[in-house]
């Protein structure tokens, strides 16, 4: 039988060592636990002391499995994730971005793109160093403007914290950038942007490195900040970055945004920048809580006395508590959601972050919807907790009644 282009495709990039990564979604009914087909797949070359393997990172929603396959089933094992359901795909070479559609009769489309992909003489080693996003000795300017960096490309000693922390938050985008909409402009908010190192890094790696057309906002309440960050965007030509002055609850003037991101904006302000996201029914929604003020207040549970008799024990639960019911309550609003290390715990105990792109409407996902909802409210009942994203939710009509 006569292999599709697409497989010719496949097997090239992997016999050519080629193959930088490829990202297999959109199935439907994919399965929620370990057994079936996940909800995306992302598959990486890794250099082993064993030698060259492919490794496949397959993504639930409460975990990630990997599997480490030899080259020359790589390409066999990775058609046969199209076949099983996967209905797009995104392949990067070296040469070119290979995109595959699968029709609803099972028809299958190739498209070619320029390469977005950094090329590498060798698959990232396992054994070794984890290859970052960004590398030292590369020098991005906006690394530099911040401080980041010296003009030679060196990570100063003083940050080498805030640069794995950057790096740590581009790979988090990148693991979910496929699911990003393309053909149009992309509209990105990130509430709370401070000094902006992540929002810089973020319009760096999909304006600048991925050619993407697109606009970020950035919002913050401290004037003085805000105008740097202007006047560092300018600098750099950075013409669709912008920044603006306000309150996340009264931020308003946008009818729908791509992706949202939310770091450190204190208690319930990390809820009306969710809520702002689900309202505008965003792709993605990347979110680091902070100071979870609101359940300490709330929370009430005789089990736990012992525990919530302690100050300190109860504030570290609530806080955990919190971002339980945050996940929660994206899950019932429609998301497929994970709370992930954001950088390691020795650099600081604000080290979670909540992963959230939206699910696409489907009978099973409705029912999934429906299921965590109720999880949610029996959880919500047992800790006597009223968060304020439920309430911002529900008066929104966005989640189940």
């Amino acid at each position: 039988m006569m292999k599709e282009e697409w497989e010719q495709a496949l097997e090239e990039a992997v016999g050519q060592e080629a193959l930088l990564q490829a990202t297999f979604s959109g199935a439907k009914g994919s399965a929620e636990e370990e057994g079936g087909l996940p909800p995306r797949t992302v598959v990486r070359p890794v250099r082993l002391k064993a030698g060259l393997r492919y490794q496949f990172e397959k993504h639930y929603p409460t975990k990630v499995l990997h599997e480490n396959v030899e080259p020359g089933d790589a390409a066999g094992r990775m058609a046969g994730l199209l076949r099983a359901g996967y209905r797009q795909a995104l392949v990067k070479t070296k040469e070119a971005d290979l995109q595959v559609l699968i029709s609803k009769k099972g028809k299958a489309a190739l498209l070619r793109k320029p390469p977005t992909g950094k090329a590498a003489a060798d698959a990232p080693s396992h054994d070794r160093m984890k290859k970052r996003v960004l590398t030292e000795g590369e020098a991005p300017a906006f690394l530099q403007e911040l401080g980041i960096l010296t003009r030679e490309g060196k990570v100063k000693a003083d940050k080498q914290d805030k640069y794995r922390q950057i790096n740590r938050f581009l790979e988090m985008v990148q693991d979910v950038a496929a699911e990003l909409p393309t053909g149009r402009e992309l509209t990105i908010v990130d509430f709370g942007c401070g000094k902006s190192y992540l929002t810089f890094a973020l319009y760096h790696l999909l304006a600048v490195e991925q050619k993407r057309p697109l606009r970020v906002i950035g919002l913050d309440l401290k004037e003085d900040v805000i105008a740097f960050c202007s006047a560092l965007a300018e600098r750099l030509g950075y013409d669709r970055l912008s920044f603006q002055v306000g309150d996340i609850g009264q931020f308003g003037g946008l009818e729908q945004a791509d992706m949202v991101v939310t770091l450190h904006a204190c208690d319930t302000a990390t809820d009306a920048a969710l809520a702002k996201a689900v309202g505008w029914d965003a792709s993605v929604i990347l979110s680091v809580p902070c100071c979870q003020h609101e359940a300490f207040r709330q929370i009430r549970s005789e089990p736990l006395a012992p525990l919530l008799d302690h100050g300190l024990l109860k504030e570290r639960f609530a806080a955990l508590a919190t971002d339980a019911a945050r996940a929660s309550l994206l899950e019932a609003a429609g998301y497929r959601t994970q709370v992930l290390e954001f950088i390691d715990p020795e650099h600081t105990p604000k080290n979670l972050l909540i992963r959230a792109v939206r699910r696409r409407e489907s009978g099973s996902a409705a029912e999934h919807r429906l299921r965590k909802w109720e999880e949610y409210r029996r959880y919500r009942d047992s800790l006597s907790l009223d968060p304020a994203l439920e309430r911002m939710l529900r008066s929104a009509g966005r989640l189940p009644e």
